[in-house]
C-alpha cells in the first residue's frame, strides 16, 4: 500500500487527531527558518534605504514636473514615504513575495521527495495544504507590513514626523494617515490573493516549485498587460489588475470606498476559485514524491 493512500484511512491508531497533526505554529517556524524567507525579507527591508539613498543623490523628487504626484511628495514626510514605497512596490515587488511563499510551499516537498512522507504520517491532505495555505498567507501579510513599517520609521528619521500632503492638495493629520496605510496595506494584501491562490494552485499541480512561483508571477504581468489594452473596453473590469491602485483612493481628502469594494469581490472571487481547485485537485492526486 502507498503512503498516499495510508492519509484515507479512517483511524490509524488510538489518540489519533487529524487536527494536531503538522500544526501551524511547526510549519511556520519550519518556514521562518528557510534561506528563500531570510532573503526576501532581507530585500523588502533594504528597499526604503534604497529609496532613501536615491532621493538623497537624485535631490527633489518633483522637479521638472508639471503636475504634482504622489511620488512627488516622498520627502515630505515619513508618511509620504512609506506611501510612495507601497507605490513604487505595489505592481510588482510585492507580487513576488505573495508567490514565493505559496507556490514554493507544496511543490517544495514534493521536489524534496518528503510530501509522500507527509501524507504517510499520517497527515491528512486537506490538513497539509491548509497548514500551508495558512503559513504561506501569513508570510505574505508578514511582508506587506513589514515594508510600509520600515519605510515610516526610515522617512521618520530622515524626514520627520508629520502629516501626509496629499498630491491633489490638503493633508492628512498624522494619526489619519496611520489608518489610510494600514487601509492600503490591507487592500493590497485582499488584491493579492489572486496571486497567492494562483500560485498556490500550481504548487500542487507541479514538482518544481520554480514552475509554480514562475508561472503565477508571469500570469499576473500578463493580467497587467491586459489591462493596458484599451480595446478591451468593460472587460478589463474583470481583471483584478485593474483594480490593483484603488488603494490610492486612501490618499484624497476624502476616502473613496466604491473602487476598492468592487476590486475586492473581483479578487476574492478568483482567489476562492483558485482555492477550491486546488484542495480539489489535490484531494485525488496521486502522491509519488
Amino acid at each position: 500500500m502507498s503512503g498516499s493512500t495510508l492519509i484515507d484511512r479512517a483511524e490509524v491508531a488510538d489518540g489519533y487527531r487529524a487536527g494536531r497533526t503538522l500544526p501551524i505554529r511547526v510549519e511556520l517556524v519550519r518556514q521562518l527558518k528557510r534561506r528563500r524567507t531570510l532573503v526576501m525579507g532581507g530585500i523588502l527591508f533594504a528597499l526604503p534605504f534604497v529609496l532613501l539613498i536615491a532621493f538623497q543623490v537624485g535631490g527633489d523628487p518633483g522637479g521638472g514636473n508639471a503636475g504634482v504626484t504622489l511620488m512627488d511628495t516622498a520627502t515630505v514626510s515619513g508618511a509620504n514615504f512609506a506611501a510612495v514605497n507601497l507605490f513604487a512596490s505595489a505592481g510588482f515587488l510585492l507580487v513576488v513575495p505573495v508567490a514565493l511563499f505559496c507556490g514554493d510551499t507544496v511543490a517544495s516537498e514534493a521536489s524534496w521527495s518528503s510530501l509522500r512522507y507527509l501524507l504517510a504520517a499520517p497527515v491528512p491532505r486537506a490538513r497539509l495544504l491548509w497548514s500551508k495555505l495558512v503559513v504561506g498567507l501569513s508570510l505574505s501579510l508578514a511582508a506587506m507590513v513589514l515594508l510600509p513599517v520600515v519605510a515610516l520609521a526610515v522617512g521618520t528619521a530622515a524626514y520627520g514626523w508629520g502629516p501626509l500632503e496629499l498630491p491633489t492638495g490638503g493633508s492628512l493629520s498624522a494619526g489619519l494617515a496611520a489608518q489610510r496605510l494600514a487601509i492600503t496595506v490591507a487592500y493590497i494584501f485582499v488584491s493579492q490573493l489572486v496571486t497567492a491562490a494562483l500560485a498556490f494552485w500550481l504548487s500542487t499541480k507541479t514538482d518544481a516549485p520554480l514552475g509554480a512561483v514562475g508561472g503565477a508571477v508571469g500570469l499576473t504581468i500578463v493580467g497587467n498587460v491586459l489591462d493596458q489594452v484599451t480595446a478591451l473596453g468593460d472587460w478589463r473590469d474583470f481583471l483584478p489588475a485593474h483594480w490593483q491602485y484603488a488603494w490610492l483612493d486612501t490618499v484624497r481628502p476624502r476616502l473613496e470606498w466604491s473602487d476598492m469594494i468592487q476590486g475586492t469581490s473581483i479578487s476574492i472571487t478568483y482567489a476562492l476559485v483558485l482555492f477550491a481547485l486546488a484542495f480539489r485537485g489535490f484531494a485525488r492526486k496521486d502522491v509519488v514524491s
